[in-house]
């Protein structure tokens, strides 16, 4: 996509759909490799999202074990104008522990008290709960059918969005 007044739009449009949003899919890997869905409720950083996770669920174990994880954004089915081709963004991300009471984890938990009230200073309190940064490391932003835009780069919105243009193609007729 060479427009720039195009890319600038589109970023937007991804940054302000993931605001709009207030938990994520998450994908990670468990030990033997094998993938592991689940939710959080998420913040977002400076290129990046934040996700307050105990050590005693899955997904902690998993993203400590493993920092390479799948997050999927996605708009409420209930809201959706088409069921088949809901807006969403996903980012292949790396999962890092931020260091208890740290500057950045201090700011992390800053934004997700913004966000979610004293539920999440007060799960922080908790020894169980760990503080991560996911990371893009790119993705895809999807508006609907024939409107689909790889995020290239290490963030949120994309360093560069470019169409895709290998779209859907009909079936051949059966003789």
């Amino acid at each position: 996509m060479k427009n720039k007044a195009m890319q600038t739009r589109l970023a937007t449009e991804v940054l302000d759909f993931i605001q709009s949003r207030r938990s994520l899919q998450l994908a990670s890997l468990t030990e033997d490799g094998a993938p592991y869905a689940s939710y959080a409720p998420f913040a977002i950083g400076d290129n990046c999202l934040y996700v307050l996770l105990s050590e005693i669920a899955v997904h902690g174990v998993n993203l400590q074990r493993n920092p390479r994880a799948s997050v999927l954004i996605l708009e409420d089915e209930d809201t959706a104008g088409e069921l088949f081709a809901r807006i969403r963004v996903n980012y292949s991300v790396e999962a890092s522990l931020l260091a208890h009471e740290s500057t950045e984890w201090r700011e992390a938990l800053e934004q997700l008290a913004g966000r979610f009230g004293e539920r999440p200073v007060n799960l922080s309190a908790l020894q169980d709960f760990r503080m991560f940064r996911l990371t893009p490391r790119g993705g895809r932003f999807v508006k609907g059918f024939g409107r689909a835009y790889t995020l290239v780069g290490n963030t949120l919105a994309g360093e560069v969005l470019s169409h895709l243009t290998d779209g859907h193609r009909p079936r051949a007729q059966l003789a």
